[in-house]
């Protein structure tokens, strides 16, 4: 209760320029009309005040644009899982477990994939229905170029389409390269979500499975 009142305060505050700016115009509009002769002294009042009621207002403006709200996380569309390639070695399996889990705990991901050789190798977090990855023109680019991608906003992205083997409302995504034959793909429920020390801390750790990956036999 005590912290709705003190959002409420806030958002007065906030306002308040706002509100300030309007009525103070309001006035100055309302003055004008009802006086039957203007002095040259009050033209000049009314002008200063017209200027200090605009500066009121594009404070306003201005300060909303840089105290905008935090992007809104959601639920994703989907049911907790941990699925393994059971053909793996058991190191490569306690690899795999090892760096998801720290990616899945440490960063703001909700799900991750790991796709190798024309397989995939693990699923893990919130899974999407389509258990198939069809690798799409993102991913093959990635794999091509060697160069990561960064999708930061997936609902306004018309190729997320591409991505249906995560849950349907993922908002942020990953995707790294692993050698020269897969990928790493995190995905998160936050749009712009993760910051430049998760993206190199979540790269870090494809590096290493990529080493560990190389020991398998195409």
């Amino acid at each position: 209760m005590a912290e709705k009142v003190k959002s409420t305060e806030n958002q007065l505050l906030k306002n308040l320029p706002l509100i300030a700016g309007i009525f103070g115009g309001t006035l100055l509009m309302v003055n004008r009309l009802v006086t039957p002769t203007l002095l040259d002294s009050q033209a000049r009042s009314d002008a200063l005040g017209i200027l200090l009621c605009a500066m009121l207002l594009l404070t306003s403006i201005l300060a909303r644009q840089i105290n905008s709200e935090p992007p809104q996380s959601v639920v994703l569309e989907g049911e907790n899982g941990f699925e393994l390639d059971e053909d793996l070695d058991q190191n490569i399996k306690t690899e795999l477990a090892w760096a998801s889990h720290l990616i899945l705990n440490n960063t703001i991901s909700k799900s991750i994939i790991i796709y190798y050789q024309e397989k995939i190798l693990l699923r893990r977090g919130i899974l999407g229905k389509e258990k198939e990855l069809k690798v799409g023109q993102i991913v093959e680019r990635v794999i091509k170029t060697q160069k990561p991608v960064y999708l930061v906003d997936l609902k306004h992205y018309p190729g997320k389409i591409e991505f249906n083997y995560f849950p349907e409302n993922i908002q942020g995504l990953i995707c790294l390269p692993l050698n020269d034959c897969g990928v790493m793909m995190v995905a998160s429920n936050v749009p712009r979500s993760y910051t430049k020390q998760d993206e190199n801390w979540i790269q870090g750790i494809g590096a290493k499975i990529s080493l560990s990956l190389k020991e398998l036999v195409p």
